[in-house]
């Protein structure tokens, strides 16, 4: 098989699914007992042989499965697992029940199945609909006991917390169970399975405090020896997830030990299309880019599959808490009770997997399936069933802690405006799929955006990395292949011709496009961040990628960084001053109209968020200054902004300043040094006369200084040697800027700024 993510080679390797596989080991192995064979994840239909005796199916890719294999396992054997035609199975199940698929989305027949439904296509990934065993398989040799699982109880009292340990163990064993403190120190017992703990350290979110896990082993002994032992790492907390009515309508917000969380982060998607690749480092790399960024929330689409272990444990240890969508998504729950009952049975099992972890925040039965359901057909009565009765009654069953909402986007249920803003989560794609502009962000008061996107191209040495020098054009077939959203270029060049001048060549292409994208999500963080109390999350889409495409993620598939990962880290920074500005760009969407009949003034409001515990006092400085630097305006203003709130000031009226050569900067600073800082336009970047810049570099240690003779706005950083950098893409009106290197190798040094294009 060719590389599936070069050029087009993907039709080829979506042409090889139309065969049946076998997978085939051979083995030793020395029985002692009871002999059990293990999956933890088939993909996903396969019968499985073991000698030449059938010892089972599999048809969930989520599920794990045992085989008792005792009355047929020897000393040499053969295993063989055999697989149909995924492709085919698709098209005889979409046959007997047609639910519906997008005409950019999942193979046709592919949501009828417990598999991830983006391996099928989505409109940011490829159709690899692989098939085989992608999570470990492995043989346990029951001679002995052994602990299948144990739950972890934690609850809050007066004086601290409680560990209620509740072992499942098959055999007859003496069980202890051992509790150790994140400093080291055993926790002591009267009953050996419930532990109290005063004084307790306790977990928080990334920026709230710090995140200590307590280690809680559980060794099964039989005749006084260890025959099993399993152990598992949790943090203390409370955990809400807040739904009460308000002046605006009903709140939705984490309140974790007590304290209101404002959620700032992204949605996160499968890795890659090629499961065997993932890794605990890559996902690492990953999670440390958004603790970089200043996230403390990931959300797990539902349409993908349910993570690792690792990532749950990456997440603890970071201070991500985790937003986990059961695994459905934009689909209709199969009118097959075989199918409905696999999804409450893996749901059941994963939860169990995942539900001792401190990151663990809210459960959330699918993806946009409320939203997108007719409630009056057949599938509305399954969705009810599903979603508003018996998985609820699982996860009470399983996790009772853990909050549970019944879908993303959710109002009150039933089917109730599910995407009402004011009460419950909502997607919001007005900006993107219905070509509004960016300002349409402050029309609206989310109560929680858990999804809300633009897209962008990836870096140009990604798209290299997937091209030949002829595709290097964006509408070329090739470009058009990794571009899932229908449209999608025509889209992205429709709002560069809004903003910015016409880019002659790719590379100014993907410059422009991805400061596109890291604008229009700064336009709607800043706006709800200012509105903290009534906003209480925003988590924009998306995070990563699958494989090399133009899509909404801010990191692309080789984890380069996109302008958005950096203008991430600026508006989700635990202080952080915005600007909503007025000007000719958010009054007329034409030069061309009649002035004194679209009139449009020239105005300000400087807003300080500050999500710490501590009050903030420093200093509000505006500038209103000339292209050349010049300041022909100035105000300076000493504020405090009380922890967890935000402080919003008079707006300034500029009085129609001279929109072509005139802009604003503004900064806070506490002590004397800019905690946070930036600069606004009154016109489209497009028509402001930007002189030369002169821009240049010196670089001393792991710092890079760039020089700026004249107002330089977006200026890029970019090189040889994928570098990430303590920030980019920023503005320069002082002279200079230093930034920190904080991997890659400074080589071959490029400086673009929007003067550039």
């Amino acid at each position: 098989m060719e590389d599936p993510f070069y050029r087009d080679n993907e039709i080829g390797a979506l042409g090889l699914m139309d065969h049946d596989y076998e997978f085939i080991r051979e083995f030793d192995y020395e029985k002692a007992g009871k002999t059990i064979l293990c999956f933890n994840g088939v993909d996903t239909i396969s019968t499985v042989y073991l000698n030449g005796v059938l010892i089972g199916k599999t048809a969930n890719m989520h599920r794990k499965y045992e085989f008792d294999v005792s009355h047929v396992i020897k000393e040499k054997n053969e295993l063989k697992l055999k697989f149909p035609s995924i492709t085919g199975e698709f098209k005889k199940a979409y046959k007997k029940e047609p639910i519906f698929t997008e005409p950019s989305g999942p193979l046709a027949g592919a949501k009828n199945f417990r598999k991830a439904f983006c391996m099928s296509g989505w409109d940011w990934g490829p159709r690899l609909p692989d098939m085989g065993i992608w999570r470990d398989v492995y043989l346990e040799d029951l001679s002995t006991a052994r602990i299948k699982d144990f739950e972890i109880i934690q609850r809050k009292t007066e004086s601290g917390f409680s560990l209620e340990i509740l072992p499942e163990i098959e055999g007859d064993a003496a069980v202890k169970i051992a509790v150790v403190s994140p400093d080291g120190e055993e926790i002591g017992s009267n009953d050996g399975r419930t532990f109290f703990i005063e004084d307790p350290l306790l977990w928080w979110p990334n920026g709230y405090g710090a995140q200590p896990l307590y280690e809680v082993t559980v060794t099964a002994y039989e005749n006084g020896e260890a025959v099993d032992v399993k152990t598992k790492f949790t943090g203390l907390r409370t955990i809400e997830l807040v739904r009460e009515p308000d002046e605006f309508g009903e709140s939705y917000y984490h309140k974790i030990n007590g304290l209101p969380i404002f959620a700032m982060g992204a949605c996160y998607i499968p890795e890659d299309s090629i499961l065997s690749r993932r890794s605990k480092e890559r996902t690492e790399k990953l999670l440390d880019a958004c603790v970089f960024s200043n996230f403390n929330t990931i959300r797990v689409w539902g349409g993908g599959f349910y993570p690792d272990d690792f990532f749950f444990d990456l997440c603890d240890k970071k201070g991500l808490l985790v937003f986990e969508d059961m695994m459905f998504a934009c689909s209709c729950v199969s009118l097959d009770k075989n199918i409905q009952n696999e999804f409450l049975a893996e749901a059941e099992e994963n939860l169990k997997r995942i539900r001792h972890h401190a990151c663990l925040a809210v459960i959330c039965g699918n993806n946009e399936m409320e939203w997108f359901t007719d409630k009056n057909g057949p599938y509305g009565k399954v969705y009810l069933d599903i979603f508003e009765d018996k998985l609820p009654k699982t996860v009470r069953e399983v996790c009772p802690d853990i909050p549970y909402v019944s879908s993303s986007p959710t109002s009150k249920g039933g089917f109730d405006d599910p995407n009402n803003e004011n009460t419950g989560d909502c997607h919001y794609w007005d900006v993107w799929l219905n070509d509004k502009p960016f300002s349409e962000y402050r029309k609206r008061y989310f109560r929680y955006l858990s999804e809300f996107g633009f897209e962008s191209l990836p870096d140009i040495e990604t798209v290299n990395s997937f091209t030949a020098p002829k595709d290097r054009n964006l509408f070329s077939r090739i470009m058009e292949r990794h571009q899932r959203c229908i449209g999608g270029n025509k889209k992205i060049i429709q709002y560069i011709s809004d903003t910015y001048p016409y880019p002659d060549t790719l590379a100014k292409t993907v410059y422009l496009s991805q400061l596109l994208q890291a604008e229009a999500m700064k336009y709607g963080v800043e706006h709800l961040r200012s509105n903290r109390g009534r906003c209480m999350g925003t988590l924009y889409w998306q995070l990563n990628d699958i494989w090399p495409v133009s899509s909404w993620s801010s990191m692309d598939y080789y984890g380069r960084f996109k302008a958005l990962q950096y203008f991430a880290k600026r508006f989700f920074a635990p202080v952080m001053i915005c600007c909503k500005e007025t000007g000719e760009h958010t009054t007329r969407n034409s030069v061309v109209m009649q002035e004194d009949l679209y009139p449009y003034e020239t105005k300000a409001q400087i807003s300080v968020c500050n999500e710490t515990g501590n009050d903030v006092s420093g200093t509000v400085l505006t500038e209103l200054r000339k292209n050349t630097g010049e300041v022909l305006y100035k105000t300076s203003r000493e504020i405090r902004i009380p922890g967890y709130s935000v402080a919003s000031l008079e707006e300034i009226d500029f009085h129609k300043t001279d929109i072509l050569n005139h802009y604003l900067c503004y900064s806070f600073s506490v002590n004397g040094k800019i905690v946070s800082s930036g600069t606004s336009l009154f016109t489209q970047p497009k028509y402001f006369n930007f002189p030369d810049p002169k821009l240049r570099y010196e670089i001393a240690g792991d710092e890079i200084t760039v020089f700026a003779d004249n107002f330089a706005k977006s200026v890029c950083i970019s090189g040889d040697g994928d570098l990430v950098l303590s920030d980019n893409y920023f503005d320069i009106f002082d002279g200079k800027k230093t930034v920190k290197i904080v991997s890659g190798i400074p080589e071959n040094i490029q400086l673009t700024s929007l003067y550039n294009i």
